[in-house]
């Protein structure tokens, strides 16, 4: 191209440049080579570039899948020596508390049953909560198990017992008729039980639970085992042993033929209430024992001595080393709790609204409580810190021997509650205004770094201040 000045304007001048530090020229074989040596060095720095990122995605890919390949194997690892992991951390109250009312519930033909308890298989929990409820009444060995058993009208807790656990219950609705059957059946208690009164069947001792009103029957009840509870029906014991030996045993007419007449339902009958009940049972006679039977395995707590204070009421079905202040009939229950290992005391509290089950700890038995009425907050001390938790209806409490708690109650209605101490004996509590005013002023003195005339403003009060008023 003959135009020089287009040329000038692409950069590409035809004369000879100018340099101006060192004052020589470039040869016109020099200009010639310039433009391929720059393409050149270009393409020399690319592909260099272009390896370079290559080299660099090849090892960061292998750090990775190494990574992955560890992090991999270390979870096979860590499921083979753990093979149930770790759950998501439970809140420390739940330690001491369990929403027993909102947990899930076993359903029967005839009722349904609820569980605060220890369970061997972790996965058998439903959630992290019970889960640390469980293995707090486990490693606690705290002997105590609660459940409640919700008996349809007419429908009945079959025949059973249990192979590891005494047995507490406490009647909160309905009405029900008991049957207890002794070794050989020399004697066999049977009575009548309604809402307020305790009853009590020894380890191993077979016993029903009928419900005779047209409501459901309610009760709480309390088993001596922090292990999971064993239990066999009479149906399931019946169906499990072959059928020439129950013909052998039982000698009905017709032989084994007769025994083969009996079908096992597909349902557990648990809770027992067929749809044709009225078909199979004319007459139904509900017998009351003796009394000197009856009382080894019952208690009238809603009808024994209230020992009031400001603040609420207490009530005992317990062992008393004397008998003092028990009837006759009192003291045949205080006996048969004693006399039989790994027992329960029970005891309702009723706390007036607004007012303290104060400071305490008892030094023979670990407590379990239920809430029947009202609502509160707990307060625990103990080996590890926790915040007050606030209770309500179908809520269960657990407090560790030794362990110091307290009681509040925060509705307008009394705050009622059955409580258990695992325990036979006489139990065993010291309330903090008791053990403040045992101690000498002088080392209350030297502990708090108050002067000793400041514990005199502490007042002493004659009566007992187990349940005080705001």
């Amino acid at each position: 191209m003959d135009n020089k000045g287009f040329e000038l304007q692409e950069g590409l001048p035809n004369s000879i440049p100018y340099n101006h530090h060192k004052e020589t020229y470039a040869t016109p074989a020099q200009e010639k080579r310039n433009p391929c040596s720059l393409m050149r060095i270009f393409l020399v720095c690319f592909l260099a570039c272009l390896v370079t990122t290559s080299i660099g995605v090849l090892i960061l890919s292998l750090v990775y899948v190494g990574s992955v390949n560890e992090k991999a194997s270390r979870e096979v690892i860590n499921r083979e020596i753990n093979p149930n992991p770790p759950q998501k951390q439970a809140e420390t109250r739940y330690s001491f508390l369990n929403r027993l009312g909102k947990s899930k519930e076993y359903l029967f033909e005839g009722g349904a049953i609820r569980w605060a308890r220890f369970r061997k298989n972790p996965q058998d929990y439903n959630n992290e909560n019970e889960l640390s409820f469980g293995n707090s009444i486990s490693s606690h060995r705290s002997k105590m198990t609660v459940a409640t058993l919700r008996i349809l009208g007419n429908g009945l807790r079959v025949p059973h017992w249990h192979f590891n656990a005494n047995e507490h219950g406490f009647l909160i609705q309905g009405k029900a008729w008991i049957g207890v059957v002794d070794d050989g059946a020399n004697t066999v208690a049977t009575f009548n039980v309604t809402v307020g009164q305790v009853l009590f069947f020894p380890m191993n001792t077979l016993h029903w639970v009928k419900c005779v009103s047209d409501e459901d029957c309610l009760f709480i009840l309390f088993f001596t085992t922090h292990d999971e509870l064993k239990t066999l029906d009479m149906d399931d014991a019946f169906f499990e042993t072959p059928e020439d030996v129950a013909s052998r045993s039982l000698k009905p007419e017709g032989g084994v033929e007769f025994i083969r007449t009996f079908k096992k339902p597909a349902a557990d009958q648990a809770i027992n209430l067929p749809g044709n009940l009225m078909d199979l049972v004319q007459n139904a006679n509900y017998v009351q024992a003796a009394d000197t039977l009856v009382w080894q395995y019952f208690y009238d707590l809603k009808g024994s001595k209230q020992f009031i204070y400001s603040g609420g009421i207490i009530q005992w079905a317990r062992h008393r080393k004397n008998g003092a202040g028990l009837s006759d009939k009192e003291k045949i229950y205080s006996d048969s709790i004693n006399r039989h290992s790994d027992t329960l005391t029970l005891g309702t509290l009723r706390i007036y609204s607004n007012s303290l089950r104060q400071p305490h700890f008892h030094f023979n038995a670990h407590e379990m409580g239920y809430v029947i009425s009202g609502c509160g907050v707990v307060g625990v001390v103990g080996d590890q810190p926790v915040d007050e938790f606030s209770v309500e209806v179908g809520d269960v409490f657990f407090f560790p021997i030794g362990t110091q708690h307290y009681i509040k109650s925060t509705c307008v209605e009394d705050f009622y509650m059955i409580l258990a101490f695992n325990t036979g004996n006489q139990l065993e509590t010291l309330d903090m205004d008791d053990y403040f005013h045992a101690t000498a002023d002088h080392i209350l003195a030297q502990l708090f770094r108050k002067k000793q005339d400041e514990f005199k403003k502490i007042p002493k009060f004659q009566d007992d201040q187990a349940v005080i008023k705001p």
